[in-house]
């Protein structure tokens, strides 16, 4: 872990970004941050846990939702301020319902939805 972390490039704050994408198809499920100890943890247990910044607090993806994600593979980018998370995502990946975060796109100017609600937040999260 210790040459890991050497390798890497926390902000300020001591966190990376960390890209998750799904490890077969390429599909890019979302963004997130680690820090030392979700790192170490994903590592040591094989399912994701990111950093959460608004709670101050490990995020162990899918503890309330059940989406988890599966640690395929971690990688560094060049400069050692992100990671990229090759993951097996049960389920849905954002809290809203959607497989992936990135579900909006700028088409001929407009900003528009480019994938359906699969799961009911409220379903996920007992909240919407």
């Amino acid at each position: 872990m210790d040459a890991l972390w050497n390798a890497l490039k926390p902000d300020r704050d001591g966190l990376v970004a960390a890209i998750a994408q799904q490890h077969d198809t390429g599909e890019v499920l979302m963004l997130a941050w680690m820090n030392r100890e979700s790192i170490a943890e994903t590592l040591r247990t094989g399912r994701v846990c990111y950093w959460s910044r608004s709670r101050a607090a490990l995020w162990r993806k899918g503890e309330k939702s059940g989406q988890i994600q599966r640690l395929v593979e971690m990688r560094l980018d060049c400069d050692g301020d992100s990671v990229l998370l090759l993951v097996d995502q049960t389920g849905v990946a954002c809290h809203t319902g959607r497989r992936s975060c990135f579900y909006r796109a700028v088409r001929d100017g407009d900003l528009i939805e480019i994938a359906a609600i699969e799961r009911d937040p409220t379903d996920l999260y007992g909240h919407s």
